[in-house]
């Protein structure tokens, strides 16, 4: 049989077997190449207990038992040391040196280099006593003829690595030892760093209310002596460390629980400040099918895995949330290759299963993620689901397909949260913050502010603790993340985020303002209001007002930039103040956000990021639109109003409606054109009071597009007639100059000539111009005659007061004419 001893940090695997005469050997498998090759042979049998060979694969130290329990009398009678420690030139073979004789068990560990480093003459060598300490072995070596031997006679150099330690576990990818040493009632971890230059220092310590039995020594990940290490564990406590190229840092260990059938363990964040215990009650409770949790390292999320019963992925990087963990039961949490046994995790993304001996690279499936998704019935399963296929996997165009599909189908479904506000957060989140060192503690990654559900079978509880202390004076990596990591909890990481509460009420603020100087200007158009604002210098928020605009501008023509995919017509393709507002809202408030934080990226940096973002939000929403039209097959006739809508299209209504709602909440731009669609595809599906009751509530905008093709377009039928006077009346004052003259119509007209006395009296009254007053009659008159108005209205038009200048036909003389045809409407007389 072949037994795996050990895993070397490039990937080679140190196993021994047993040979026909009952000699020992030890080989080395390349995972690279698929080769094997043999090291050595002991012509006896031996009980392997560790091994490793240095980067040269030109010494190889061995630790072995020399006698079993049965032979230890006559052993004893000879006084042989029970373990023996050896230090082997291995190329070729060659001498052989005894590092330890000893009556205590020893793993042996050689350090290796940074990769890519050329083959060094010195190796260091770490021995792991089980008397509680560490110590580390420089070896020089030389080249004789066509061998390597080990340059030195004498006793080799050693230093003293840790002492009186009761667990250790090696980090052989970053070459990092963590230790744990009692300390009254408490236990610390400490790490030591290991440095290509051959230095190693101690560089955090971290104070954890964990019991760790000190009777006996715990190691993990130095070797693998199957044996003993199940003795070991059936007495030891089951702790690992974890870290994550975020700058995570997590202690998993299990916990006794009094409770049958109960499942008790802890995660340690570290890196966040806090520890969560978490009580899982079993479903199914076999006692042979009861054993340890196994904790594995998937980088983004930790696992904890009892085999046949559940699975669940702990998230590292955003753990606050309960419903960002994915927990997995029966068929879900089945793992194939991993079933009643004891599994080792030797590094991230990694399976060791000790009692087969096979190794194994373990991810989340993107394929097996969406099945469960499509299936999952509750909020939190959906929400962790959703979340780790965002910020989990790399974004492809088919993956975003698939959730976009699922989120159309799921609107309704979720309660606790919206599938498109996350969608767009946490896919912004994952497009930028790769981009830029620490701009993931500044974006947000979720729509949800907290989460007050619970999942079934799992009972959680959180404790703060001390943050961790760092001692280097300066490091990149790991190190640098993790001390960012711990800065961002001192300052209160949650306000951090940007947070869209200062941008909302800034937006109103500003809508009635510019709704102000539209109304003022009635025929404006968005460059005439840039020329406005051109002319106003003086004033400050007009200045502000105009850099706004042009912030949006900015981003049109930055997403025009890249963006060469054909777009759903009247999207980007129209101008939208309001949105154009709010788009420059954001880029001004976003910038400001992070500058404060961000300083050292400098003012150019940060400007491609906010203008990066800001595009890819509205890109987010146009590639939402683009999937459902194309799932429902829609064309351009929703513009034609003389038909019905279909059940696609109400069907994309009511996605549009969410979106809206979706935006809302978050006080998100909309890609200019929005509100035109949205209320094309509502004259086509709704009946008219539904449509009226969607115009009244804000839930349809009314915009100057859409309106104007409804008043040409549609004939006038009673029914249209109803439609068209009911939509015009509904009209903001300055929308409405601009568009009933294209309704030619009795009813419009008899509105416009109204709107037209009342502006001109409303201004008369501004301006107090001084006209002669005709002398009263000494008996009231209750109704003015038509001729009087007339003149009345000709001699304010003659001192120059025009409210509708560019509507030349709109004046005295169409007051009359419009009062005449209504008269005679009503009294059923025909106008000529």
């Amino acid at each position: 049989a072949l037994y795996i001893v050990n895993v070397e940090r490039n990937g080679k695997i140190i196993y021994t077997w047993k040979g026909n005469q009952r000699n020992t050997h030890i080989g080395l498998y390349d995972l690279q190449t698929k080769q094997n090759e043999h090291l050595y042979v002991f012509e006896k049998d031996l009980h392997i207990i560790s091994c490793s060979v240095n980067n040269e694969r030109t010494l190889l130290a061995v630790s072995f038992c020399q006698y079993t329990e049965e032979d230890g009398t006559s052993q004893l009678l000879q006084s042989v040391s029970k373990y023996l420690t050896l230090l082997i030139e291995v190329h070729p073979v060659n001498n052989v040196r005894v590092l330890k004789a000893v009556d205590s068990s020893v793993r042996v560990q050689f350090l290796y280099p940074v990769e890519g480093r050329n083959s060094s003459t010195e190796s260091h060598l770490l021995l792991v006593s089980e008397d509680k300490y560490i110590e580390q072995f420089d070896i020089r070596v030389v080249a004789e003829e066509h061998k390597v031997v080990i340059q030195k006679s004498g006793q080799l150099p050693r230093a003293k690595v840790v002492d009186d330690l009761v667990w250790a576990q090696w980090d052989m990818m970053e070459q990092r030892l963590f230790y744990i040493v009692p300390k009254e009632s408490k236990s610390t971890l400490r790490c030591v760093q290991f440095y290509p230059d051959e230095n190693f220092n101690s560089i955090l310590e971290s104070h954890l209310d964990i019991a760790v039995n000190d009777t006996q020594l715990k190691l993990v990940n130095f070797g693998y002596d199957y044996c003993q290490d199940q003795d070991v564990a059936s007495k030891s406590l089951n702790l690992q460390v974890f870290t994550s190229k975020a700058g995570g840092l997590c202690v998993c260990c299990s916990l006794a629980s009094d409770i049958p059938h109960e499942i008790m363990y802890s995660i340690y964040f570290l890196h966040k400040g806090y520890n969560k215990t978490f009580t899982v009650s079993l479903e199914r409770t076999e006692s042979h099918q009861l054993k340890e949790v196994a904790f594995m390292n998937l980088d983004y999320y930790v696992a904890a895995y009892l085999p046949g019963q559940f699975l669940h992925l702990l998230n590292i990087q955003h753990p606050d949330l309960l419903c960002y963990s994915l927990f997995l039961t029966g068929e879900d949490a089945r793992i194939d290759t991993l079933q009643n046994c004891s599994i080792r995790c030797p590094w991230a993304s990694a399976a060791l299963d000790c009692e087969a001996g096979s190794l194994y690279d373990v991810s989340i499936s993107d394929s097996a993620l969406l099945q469960f998704l499509q299936k999952s019935k509750r909020d939190c399963e959906r929400l962790a689901a959703l979340h780790c296929a965002l910020l989990y996997f790399q974004h492809t165009e088919d993956l975003e397909m698939q959730i976009i599909q699922w989120i159309s189908e799921n609107m309704s479904t979720c309660h606790s949260f919206d599938p498109i506000q996350e969608f767009i957060i946490a896919s912004l989140y994952c497009r930028m913050c790769p981009e830029t060192q620490n701009l993931d503690k500044l974006l947000p990654y979720t729509s949800l502010h907290d989460w007050i559900g619970v999942v079934p079978g799992v009972i959680c509880a959180t404790d703060i603790i001390a943050l961790p202390i760092l001692e280097f004076q300066s490091s990149k990596g790991f190190w640098e993340k993790l001390n960012s990591n711990l800065e961002s909890v001192k300052y209160a990481e949650p306000h951090l985020h940007y947070q869209s509460n200062v941008l909302r009420r800034e937006w109103r603020n500003l809508s009635e303002e510019v709704r102000s100087i539209l109304f003022g200007l009635l025929f404006i158009s968005f460059c005439d209001l840039c020329l406005f604002t051109n002319q106003r210098e003086e004033r400050r928020t007009t200045v502000y007002l105009r850099n706004i605009f042009e912030n949006a501008k900015k981003v049109l023509s930055h997403l025009d930039a890249w963006d060469s995919e054909a777009r759903l017509v009247p999207l980007f393709e129209e101008e939208d103040y309001q949105q154009q507002l709010l788009m420059g809202l954001m880029v001004a408030q976003l910038k400001d956000h992070l500058m404060r934080h961000l300083q050292y990226v400098g003012k150019k940096k940060i400007d491609q990021i906010v203008l990066d973002y800001v595009a890819n939000l509205l890109n987010l929403v146009h590639r939402i639109m683009k999937e459902v039209w194309r799932r429902y097959q829609l064309h351009s006739r929703v513009f034609c109003f003389d038909e019905k809508g279909s059940a696609g299209e109400f069907a994309v209504f009511h996605i549009m409606s969410r979106i809206l709602e979706a935006a809302n909440g978050m006080c998100m731009p909309l890609p200019p054109g929005f509100h035109t669609l949205h209320l094309g595809l509502g004259v086509r599906c709704l009946p008219l009071h539904t449509l009226l009751h969607y115009i009244d509530n804000g839930v349809l905008q009314l915009t100057e597009t859409c309106v104007r093709k409804l008043l040409k377009d549609l004939d006038d039928t009673e029914k249209n007639e109803k439609l068209k006077f009911s939509i015009v009346m509904r009209l903001p004052e300055a929308l409405g100059q601009k568009v009933r003259q294209y309704w030619n119509h009795p009813k419009n007209a008899n509105l416009i000539a109204r709107k037209y006395v009342k502006l001109l009296l409303e201004k008369l009254g501004n301006r107090q111009c001084s006209r002669p007053i005709p002398e009263r009659l000494s008996v009231p008159v209750e109704f003015l005659p038509l001729n009087y108005l007339t003149n009345m209205l000709t001699e304010i038009e003659n001192q120059g007061v025009h409210p509708c200048e560019k509507q030349d036909h709109v004046n005295a003389r169409f007051v009359e004419e419009t009062a005449l045809k209504h008269t005679m409407t009503l009294l059923g007389l025909k106008y000529s």
